[in-house]
């Protein structure tokens, strides 16, 4: 899976301009579980094979809106 079969729920509505791709954003995959996009965290060592990003609460608020929950 690449980049290309995510639909990006984030970076359209407010925040910063993200068309670079380089901004915290929230993707959705085919089988509709979620890839997040953000800046690493270390606030504790997560299991092998996983990893801890931190995305601003307006992304969330984005995603939620683009799912129209």
């Amino acid at each position: 899976m690449g980049r290309a079969d995510l639909t990006r729920l984030t970076g359209n509505v407010g925040g910063p301009n993200c068309d670079d791709d380089d901004c915290p954003n929230v993707y959705r995959t085919e089988s509709g579980s979620f890839v997040i996009q953000g800046q690493l965290s270390t606030v504790f060592a997560p299991p092998e094979g996983e990893g801890l990003v931190e995305i601003p609460e307006h992304v969330l608020k984005e995603a939620v809106r683009a799912l129209e929950w």
